[in-house]
């Protein structure tokens, strides 16, 4: 079993996607860091370019909401956005990347203490 397996997964369509990892480790993504961080070819141009991912995370945060949520596969999870965004995988090893890296701001658990 791999870090990134997956035990549970829940989806608040206005506030967080909470994923629970086989080894016991826990994240809670608020969801405009998780918009931000979309994954697609789309938004890695922009951000590569300078550009804004979406207006809406970076200005109205609290605002930001999944308008629908599915699994890819037993993978990773596909995620609309209520700013009409909707291509974006979010590949569970990807997301155990970025709360070991610090890449996107989490609440993180671990079984031997918060991090």
């Amino acid at each position: 079993m791999a870090a990134h397996d997956i035990e549970a997964i829940e989806v608040d369509r206005t506030k967080h996607v909470f994923i629970e990892f086989s080894d016991g480790v826990t994240a809670k993504f608020d969801l405009a860091p998780l918009r931000l961080a979309c994954p697609c070819a789309e938004c890695n141009s922009r951000r590569q370019k300078g550009t804004s991912v979406s207006i809406m995370a970076e200005t109205k945060p609290d605002e930001v909401a999944i308008t629908e949520a599915a699994m890819a596969g037993n993978w990773g999870l596909n995620l609309d956005w209520n700013d009409g965004h909707s291509t974006g995988i979010y590949a569970f090893e990807n997301m155990r990347r970025w709360i070991d890296e610090f890449i996107v701001e989490a609440h993180v658990t671990r079984p031997d203490g918060p991090s």
